[in-house]
């Protein structure tokens, strides 16, 4: 069983442990919405969209499309699809079992007969999430429109750039257990063993021997400054497994990624331990959550339920 150790394992594992660790697996890039534009001359191939199981994907484009053109290859991989009443917008929802790395490509036929004549895409499986909004431009957008989402691309970029400094500032402080010391004296690190309180999902690949949630409160704070989880897993398969990515979805539906931290990979008929979490106001999430645990291309996923943290009462200075 894995020891409560509050301080070290949080900190030593989550911030230190991280700061230390390779690059992480590389996750398919899924963004909540996605543009196309297909002005700016046709695209090699079909372009690439995130797709979820039982999650719908709406595409929304500027012309109007051919309802009986529509094609899907496979065809038995949705569970559902529909073409909008004015004929500019499609949305579709892969089936239950839509597996990570999985594609069905997508092509539409516009009717207007004009150039392009057609568009393609691939759904690609995401264990998470899948990307909600797609919006395809086939005419050439006005320069104030163009103007607006750079002038949003670029001040991403500076939220970006500020992100990775804070955190790199964040990495010259002490390490490890003496990280975890510093910041026992600013705030407060609590622990909860949540093993018994945890629901697995039918479909959690790997089984599940202990697990413990962690909150951190800065002195003179009432919220959460960051929150993490510790899972000793059982791997009953044939093939190592390699945590790749992780998010968190709240009461509300709300759905954060996690930063994640795995030492090794768990091995065939093994066990062994990650740690996954957040900081900021991300942390201040509304549970009981849903975690949601999975690999890199591959469709063993672990989800599991009703994942609570401990409320900690930071101290007076």
């Amino acid at each position: 069983m894995l020891p409560p150790s509050p301080g070290a394992v949080l900190l030593a594992a989550l911030l230190a442990g991280a700061a230390q660790a390779a690059e992480p697996p590389l996750v398919p890039p899924c963004v909540a919405t996605a543009r196309f534009d297909l002005a700016a001359g046709s695209p090699e191939g079909a372009l690439e969209v995130c797709a979820s199981a039982d999650e719908p994907t709406t595409f929304f484009f500027d012309s109007r499309l051919a309802v009986e053109a529509v094609e899907f290859q496979p065809e038995n991989r949705l569970a559902d699809w529909s073409v909008g009443k004015e004929g500019l917008s499609l949305n579709v929802i892969p089936k239950t079992g839509y597996l990570p790395g999985e594609r069905v490509r997508v092509t539409v036929r516009f009717a207007d007969g004009a150039l392009p004549a057609t568009a393609s895409f691939w759904l690609v499986g995401h264990a998470s999430r899948g990307t909600r909004r797609v919006e395809v431009f086939r005419q050439p957008r006005p320069p104030e429109v163009l103007k607006k989402e750079r002038d949003e691309a670029q001040a991403e970029a500076r939220q970006c750039q500020e992100d990775k400094a804070r955190i790199l500032a964040e990495r010259e402080g002490p390490g490890g257990l003496m990280e975890a010391a510093w910041l026992e004296g600013a705030g407060v690190v609590a622990s909860k063993d949540i093993e018994l309180d945890l629901r697995k999902r039918p479909a959690t690949a790997l089984g599940l021997d202990d697990a413990w949630s962690y909150s951190y409160t800065r002195t003179k704070e009432t919220r959460p400054a960051s929150v993490a989880v510790r899972l000793l897993l059982l791997n009953p398969g044939t093939e190592p497994w390699t945590l790749a990515g992780a998010a968190l979805v709240d009461s509300t539906g709300e759905e954060v990624e996690l930063t994640r931290w795995q030492q090794e990979p768990i091995p065939a008929n093994g066990a062994g331990a990650v740690v996954v979490g957040i900081e900021g106001e991300s942390a201040q999430l509304g549970c009981p959550c849903t975690l949601k645990l999975w690999e890199a291309g591959g469709p063993r996923t672990v989800t599991l339920g009703n994942v609570t943290f401990p409320e900690g009462k930071a101290r007076a200075q």
